[in-house]
């Protein structure tokens, strides 16, 4: 069995992954979810994935069929068996240990799955094959989005590169922890992480190099300022060789670079359903919304010191109510820096003075360390 990822194609089980979350997605219409309710159902034969046949079956999800469900468990007792005849030896990442392993994923607990990985691990000597079972450990944890377990796994992964590795598995683990900082919101994080690994991406196993590009442009447009997009994004070779592949993605970052807000708002809503469907963007799908639209009314705002609403909602290509509605949320919660004229149906910005923040915020701490002198100096009098 060849392992995912090596060949250019996505883990087998992250597959399953999505295909589970977007049988669980309102959005997608009955039709594509019998196509991936049989999809589902071919995987978890395929793998011999009891565990999650049951719970599906219990859910609804697929129909319960006793016969194949006891199949499958005796599959997986002999298989059990067989790895249990090899534990006296010193086990490496060959093609049967990694089945043994994937089955384990699904087939029992998260617990099981990694209590096999650290008996694995203790009779492995090599750095570089530490390495690989700590991605393994990554993937099973991207599988369940257990954030703890990805958080712990990626600090033991920077712990063993202190003994040495390589750079091919150090750049590996740039994605990883990427994309963890994007399934959690991180997304200035995730966008250094993603454009460090531009040129040396070859994490297939977890998503294809268009996705990759994907999340580097998106965490990029709400992450970086304006000339540094033009520099690390707009203008990269890798992403200009990939960006035309994904609908909407060239004209969302292109007319948000060049000011061309009602094209990017077309763009942007072209996105959209994209981004609800990917299982590492959709929690945070109303937040990236609010940041987006952030960047670029900020961007919009900073090129004048009042203008008319009129003209903002005709650059925007949308009512005056609207822009009054947004703006005015947007204000309220301390993201834009400017006031609403009602009267004059104009838009006054009030962008703070950077050395004069820095004047107050210096002042606020010298009045807080003053306060902790003081009372210090009374409880050395007592």
């Amino acid at each position: 069995m060849d392992r995912a990822g090596e060949d250019g194609k996505q883990e087998p089980h992250l597959v399953l992954a999505h295909k589970l979350f977007l049988l669980s997605h309102p959005d997608v219409d009955d039709p594509a979810k019998v196509d991936l309710r049989a999809d589902v159902l071919a995987a978890v034969k395929s793998d011999d994935l009891a565990a999650l046949y049951e719970s599906l079956a219990a859910d609804g999800v697929l129909e319960m069929d006793a016969a194949l469900l006891a199949e499958m468990r005796a599959r997986i007792d002999e298989e059990i068996r067989k790895l249990d005849e090899n534990n006296n030896l010193v086990l490496e990442l060959t093609e049967f240990v990694i089945y043994a392993l994937q089955g384990d994923i699904t087939v029992k607990s998260l617990e099981k799955a990694l209590e096999q990985l650290k008996v694995t691990e203790g009779k492995t000597v090599a750095v570089g094959q530490k390495m690989d079972l700590v991605f393994y450990t990554l993937q099973i944890g991207f599988f369940y989005m257990d954030f703890d377990l990805i958080s712990k796994s990626i600090d033991k992964a920077k712990n063993l590169f202190e003994e040495g590795g390589d750079w091919e598995r150090k750049n590996r683990l740039k994605v990883y922890e990427g994309l963890y900082c994007m399934a959690t919101r991180n997304f200035k994080k995730a966008a250094s992480l993603f454009l460090d690994s531009i040129s040396t991406f070859t994490t297939y196993e977890l998503f294809t190099y268009d996705t990759f590009i994907f999340y580097t442009v998106l965490t990029s447009a709400i992450s970086l300022d304006r000339v540094s997009l033009k520099q690390k994004v707009v203008d990269a070779p890798e992403i200009l060789a990939v960006i035309g592949k994904v609908p909407h993605l060239s004209e969302f970052l292109n007319s948000l670079y060049n000011c061309q807000y009602k094209s990017f708002f077309i763009a942007f809503s072209g996105l959209t359903e994209q981004i609800k469907l990917d299982r590492y963007l959709q929690p945070h799908f109303r937040y990236y919304m609010r940041e987006v639209r952030t960047v670029v009314y900020s961007q919009f705002l900073e090129s004048y010191k009042s203008v008319t609403m009129e003209a903002m909602a005709a650059a925007f290509g949308v009512t005056v109510d609207f822009i009054d509605q947004e703006l005015s949320r947007f204000i309220a919660a301390g993201k834009l820096h400017c006031k609403i004229d009602k009267v004059a149906g104009v838009l006054e910005t009030n962008r703070p003075d950077a050395r004069n923040a820095f004047y107050q915020a210096t002042i606020k701490q010298g009045d807080f360390l003053l306060n902790r002198i003081q009372k210090l100096s009374r409880v050395i009098d007592l």
